[in-house]
């Protein structure tokens, strides 16, 4: 539970994907899907808020070794970030690809 105290305390971008995870997870019980595709549907906006707490405490870890410039400092800040990219972009995939056929037939 520190950690969750500490993330929503400190970092915005953890803060930005729990709102989402919260607003997303009450979302997806109002729309008519199956209970798998609602499990799809929280679990990659989960899954996003893990990979946001990792990225976050690699950046803790790198800056508490050396806050001065170094490559390989920036290529692992630079990793996480790609890892949280990532996420968000199966989150949109997963959330399209499920809400498809709804929007589709209005």
């Amino acid at each position: 539970m520190q950690g969750l105290v500490a993330a929503l305390r400190f970092e915005t971008a953890f803060q930005q994907g729990f709102l989402l995870l919260i607003g997303g997870g009450i979302f997806s019980f109002f729309l008519d899907v199956s209970p798998v595709e609602r499990l799809a549907l929280i679990a990659v906006l989960l899954l996003v808020v893990l990979v946001e707490a990792l990225n976050s405490a690699i950046e803790c870890i790198v800056d508490r070794i050396s806050t001065e410039k170094h490559p390989l400092s920036g290529r692992a800040k630079d990793y996480g970030s790609l890892a949280v990219f990532i996420a968000i972009i199966l989150a949109l995939t997963t959330w399209l690809t499920v809400l498809w056929p709804l929007i589709v037939r209005g």
